[in-house]
């Protein structure tokens, strides 16, 4: 290793997120769905409501994230801890606004825009910079996942919105956000587009895909689902998550530099 590559490998060390590669982008998917099915098995099968399901997530995501920035290094099982508490909170939190609160997917949806963009907004006028290909910095964490627990809320309410009010159903609301994430990855290899830019939209549009997908495993026949239930698939998909993240972090790919927006 020669002195000039030197900075850079120690850096790509210190950064505490993974590389963004195809098994990101699957993993993420899973822990999504994972996060559908398991915020719906509190606080529907368990029928703990969505406020206090919410509130049990939200402390189960803060003692996460404490965690995950108090870790000197990265850590793929509390990585990917933090990312399935936001999208557990993420489920309740947004069936709680839609249906709790009355407000309704698109009134609930323009609401979480709206904090999504503010974040971004403060996150890039206080440090510079939104990207997240490499996060060491205690702020940026703390931005970074404020941002993606608003991303995943944001994507619950879209991916409902899609399933339950559309008329696309379970499969018709998937297979359109499965030709938006086409689109963006069109844009990724075929266009200069913001790298960044490009990977959050990726990163919200993954959440309703995520939900789409979890209540097709898990709703009953006659609403349009597979009607395996919640424990069944949140014990299933967390065994292949579980799985996936061993191997896939067996030895971590190296990342290749992302310009900041």
């Amino acid at each position: 290793m020669t002195a000039s590559h030197a900075p850079d490998r120690l850096a790509d060390l210190a950064s505490k997120v993974p590389a963004v590669t195809l098994s990101f982008w699957v993993i993420k998917i899973l822990a999504t769905t994972l996060g559908e099915t398991g915020g719906d098995l509190l606080s529907m099968t368990l029928n703990l409501g969505y406020a206090l399901s919410t509130g049990i997530f939200m402390v189960v995501f803060v003692v996460a994230v404490i965690t995950q920035i108090r870790m000197r290094r990265f850590h793929p099982f509390v990585y990917w801890g933090v990312i399935l508490a936001t999208t557990l909170a993420g489920t309740t939190l947004s069936d709680y606004l839609d249906r709790t609160a009355g407000l309704g997917y698109l009134a609930g949806s323009a609401l979480l825009i709206s904090l999504l963009i503010a974040t971004l907004a403060a996150w890039r006028l206080t440090l510079g910079s939104i990207s997240s290909d490499h996060i060491s910095d205690p702020k940026a964490e703390a931005f970074y996942w404020v941002t993606i627990l608003f991303s995943n809320t944001l994507g619950t309410a879209l991916g409902d919105f899609l399933a339950d009010s559309s008329g696309l159903g379970y499969q018709g609301g998937a297979l359109l956000i499965a030709g938006l994430l086409a689109v963006v990855a069109i844009a990724y290899f075929r266009s200069n587009a913001s790298r960044v830019l490009l990977f959050w939209l990726a990163f919200v549009l993954t959440r309703p895909l995520g939900a789409t997908v979890g209540d097709l495993l898990t709703k009953t026949h006659e609403k349009g689902g597979l009607a395996l239930g919640t424990v069944v698939a949140s014990l299933t998909i967390g065994v292949v998550l579980a799985a996936l993240i061993v191997v896939s972090h067996r030895r971590r790919p190296a990342r290749s530099p992302a310009a900041p927006l």
